[in-house]
């Protein structure tokens, strides 16, 4: 097995880095930094494997598993060339191999890690589909970097009043600076526990405020996105109306950049069960799928995984389909725009009974058998008769459709033959309705 391979290798390695450390007279400290990363990868590979094994009996979808180690990810980041993979392995890959794709050898414009909040909520639902706890993970900004001291207080408050200032030339400063800072120091960010702090640093936004500069509406709103990441922050941000108010209207309009920040925030706030409601009924979910429509494609992934969080529960999956959510998903897929994603979050919203209709309405059976026999993605497919499943036992009215497409077509007794075990289900459970047996193969 090729991870067994590794750990060899990195065994291997780490005996005779460690030999020649105690062994030798002197050492350098490039020797030392080397044992430590390898004694790091190590650790990493165990861990991955430890809990890959609790998932022998599973099949995870490919799509889930890192490239580089095979394990199901934890923490899947983006490159800078769209490829996604799991931080450890990624970040040691860099750090070895330097501005190198592992897949497609591309040389990258960067080696920024970029969460990849849609993969990570998708593989969250499975694992919770299957009865099974995600590792915690420890993200790069979520790293110990010390206690706050006097300076940043003091920083900060300087900053802080600077953006109370008429001049736009000295916010646009605070703000970029404010922006780096929460972004590059966790500790900073626990500055903004109180709503006061809040209010001051949205001062520049502020009701009456007229023609906003692009720039510096674009650094307050993503300031707000890396505050949201800590833990303490998301309760005190989702509870203050004027930050959900902002984020909204950031959702309208602003930078391309601003608007994807804005759905991010709210991807980031909704990570919190109570603050999922709040946003709900906050009317922002209009504006999400709004700029899922016709945002930006990053923007749209943004707003795909918000939306995605927000309707795990319930009472936002009605407002969401009230929003026109479904046909504005059903409209991207078709036009091959983060398929496996919109499926996903389609499956998710077809529980509802208001989507069952929307789906019906909207000519969901046919296109979803056409997707069924045209995708090469298993999990696509999967979702697709996952959804077809609940259309099928909730209106009855579409039950003729999907036969007379199995009389001509036998799209479901060959998923059920060859599909995902959760397709294979699915499959199955409609042609027992439709008392098609299970073994019949469809001829033409």
């Amino acid at each position: 097995m090729a991870t067994e391979e590794q750990a060899f290798a990195l065994k291997g390695k780490l005996r005779e880095l460690v030999k020649s450390i105690v062994d030798g007279d002197d050492y350098s400290v490039h020797a030392a930094e080397e044992a430590i990363n390898a004694l790091s990868a190590l650790k990493d590979l165990k861990c991955s494997a430890s809990f890959s094994r609790k998932l022998d009996h599973l099949p995870v979808p490919p799509q889930f598993r890192c490239p580089i180690s095979g394990y199901l990810m934890t923490d899947p980041v983006i490159l800078s060339n769209g490829q996604t993979y799991d931080r450890p392995f990624i970040q040691r890959w860099l750090n070895e191999v330097h501005r190198i794709c592992p897949q497609t050898k591309q040389v990258l414009s960067h080696s920024i890690l970029t969460p990849n909040c849609l993969v990570r909520g998708m593989i969250s639902q499975w694992c919770k589909e299957h009865g099974i706890e995600l590792p915690k993970t420890v993200g790069i900004w979520d790293i110990d970097d010390g206690e706050v001291t006097d300076a940043h207080r003091h920083r900060l408050c300087s900053l802080l009043h600077t953006l109370s200032l008429p001049s736009v030339f000295d916010q646009k400063e605070a703000a970029k600076e404010l922006r780096q800072l929460s972004k590059r120091m966790p500790s900073f960010r626990t500055l903004f526990g109180k709503p006061e702090v809040i209010q001051e640093l949205l001062s520049p936004l502020s009701a009456g405020t007229i023609c906003i500069d692009p720039e510096l509406h674009e650094d307050l709103i993503t300031t707000l996105l890396n505050l949201s990441i800590n833990e303490d922050n998301k309760k005190v941000l989702a509870e203050d109306e004027k930050v959900i108010s902002l984020l909204i209207d950031s959702l309208k309009s602003g930078t391309t950049q601003t608007r994807s920040n804005a759905a991010a925030a709210f991807f980031s706030l909704s990570a919190l069960e109570s603050n999922k409601l709040i946003i709900g009924k906050s009317g922002a979910i209009k504006y999400l799928v709004d700029l899922l429509e016709d945002g930006h494609p990053s923007a749209v992934k943004d707003a795909a995984s918000a939306i995605f969080n927000l309707c795990m529960a319930h009472e936002n999956k009605g407002r969401t389909v009230r929003e026109g959510a479904i046909q504005v998903i059903l409209s991207k897929i078709m036009d091959h725009v983060l398929v496996d994603e919109l499926l996903a979050l389609l499956a998710l919203l077809s529980t509802h009974s208001k989507a069952v209709e929307a789906l019906g309405n909207h000519g969901a059976v046919p296109f979803l058998l056409d997707m069924i026999r045209e995708s090469k993605s298993e999990r696509s497919k999967e979702n697709c008769v996952a959804i077809l499943y609940t259309i099928f036992f909730n209106d009855r009215t579409k039950r003729k459709e999907v036969k007379d497409d199995e009389i001509a077509n036998g799209t479901l007794s060959k998923l059920a033959q060859c599909g995902t075990p959760r397709a294979k289900r699915k499959a199955t459970g409609i042609l027992d309705r439709l008392n098609i047996p299970q073994s019949s193969k469809h001829t033409t």
